[in-house]
């Protein structure tokens, strides 16, 4: 049903009364209005376990380009995405692979990480005024599929992706995707996913003021809403109140909860942030709650094949209270103290850092009620301002996640260290 949706929609519209400037009509054209970016990624993850679970950790070098040119001129604009990824493990063999959290280098049936990986994609697009239809490889960043770029090289999806900007301020997006390309291993179709379909949009009503809306429907896995309001109080001169509300809505499909031995198919999850600047300041107050009948909690991400996950995106939490833990698991309630600091203000621009401390606790797992765990987040980026290496950005991040023993089932505790240098390159 949803597809059929998607296809009314698109429809639609490409027959909007366009109500902005036409960006087609200001294309400079194919070649003219073309970039090519190189991202050089140097990549650290390290998981201290507790209780006596292996430690793991892996490390390595990627290289990520982007190609995007611009689009032909005339009435219907055509171009072309592309991008080529390249890693190479410099640690994190035999034995310390293989953490589903880290994933930088899937392991073969030998067990041992693959030493390098390779991937290329490319999508063909056509524009329309305001409205651009992309097919092909593509890495969307929608709430309700939204790929992962926060380890070593990012997920991406083979389909079809519809982005309309013809009213100001509205963005509506429609899409289908029937393959998934896992971070951590080569071929377009290794994330095991079916397919899904999405669709929503995005509205800046005011200055202040921006809500979104979307759904998507994972084939044979769950059906999934989404809901944003956010609104920005501006106060004296360099001080703000920020309010944010996220919130989602799953359904699992019932052949998938008996196949995967899962309790139960319903879960909605929501959290209200709100975030007091004042200069280089700023305090972050954050509440997170989990309810419905699934033992899984808040299902997203991961590859289906052999796992309880959805093939949604890594990065398809949108919720406050998301670091190491995602404080997502059945009943669970979660609260956040954060902190930030801008050092621009202090002599050091291009510094900043963050720390946040949640906790949470009526976890629900299939032996106990009453779960507790907690977590303290820490993170420096420094990112150079001039010379040479402009724009190069050094992110050395920890956490110290202690999980109780009533919530053993669920997560587990350890120390993380995460040390990523990225250097960004514009060769046109």
């Amino acid at each position: 049903m949803l597809n059929k949706r998607i296809a009314l929609i698109a429809l639609g519209i490409l027959n909007t009364t366009y109500a902005m400037a036409s960006d087609q009509a200001e294309s400079k054209g194919f070649v003219e209005d073309s970039s090519l970016n190189v991202l050089l990624r140097n990549a650290y993850m390290n998981r201290d376990y507790k209780n006596g679970n292996q430690d793991k950790a892996e490390w390595g070098q990627a290289a990520i380009g982007t190609f995007s040119s611009g689009f032909t001129q005339g009435t219907v604009g055509v171009g072309v995405d592309a991008f080529g990824l390249y890693a190479l493990r410099l640690d994190g063999g035999k034995g310390r692979s293989g953490a589903g959290g880290i994933d930088f280098f899937k392991q073969g049936d030998s067990g041992n990480a693959a030493n390098d990986l390779s991937k290329f994609g490319a999508a063909v697009k056509f524009r329309v005024s305001n409205t651009v239809l992309t097919y092909g490889d593509q890495m969307p960043a929608l709430p309700v599929l939204n790929y992962d770029s926060s380890r070593l090289l990012p997920e991406s999806y083979t389909g079809t992706l519809i982005t309309s900007k013809e009213i100001k301020g509205l963005e509506l997006n429609a899409g289908r995707f029937t393959a998934e390309s896992r971070k951590s291993a080569e071929g377009r179709d290794s994330g095991g996913l079916k397919s899904i379909n999405v669709l929503g949009g995005s509205y800046q009503f005011t200055e202040q003021f921006k809500a979104s809306l979307y759904a998507s429907d994972v084939e044979d896995v769950l059906k999934k809403q989404y809901v944003n309001a956010n609104y920005v109080f501006p106060l004296a001169k360099d001080q703000s109140l920020t309010l944010d509300f996220n919130g989602y809505r799953t359904k699992l499909d019932n052949g998938y909860v008996r196949e995967n031995n899962v309790t139960g198919d319903d879960n909605k999850i929501w959290s209200l942030a709100a975030t007091f600047a004042t200069g280089p300041h700023s305090f972050t107050l954050a509440h997170q709650r989990s309810t419905g009948d699934s033992n899984l909690g808040y299902a997203y991400g991961g590859y289906q094949r052999g796992q309880n996950r959805v093939g949604d995106g890594g990065n398809t939490i949108y919720l406050a209270n998301s670091y190491w833990s995602d404080f997502n698991a059945e009943d669970e309630r979660s609260w956040q103290l954060g902190y930030g600091l801008d050092f621009t203000t202090f002599g050091i621009p291009g510094l900043t850092y963050n720390v946040a401390y949640v906790r949470g606790d009526n976890i629900t797992t299939s032996t106990s009620e009453g779960g507790t765990e907690r977590e303290i987040f820490n993170q420096f980026k420094y990112v150079v301002q001039n010379g040479p290496a402009k724009d190069l950005s050094v992110r050395l991040r920890s956490s110290f996640l202690r999980v109780s023993q009533k919530s053993s089932e669920y997560n587990v505790s350890g120390n993380e260290l995460r040390v990523f240098v990225d250097y960004p390159i514009s060769v046109f």
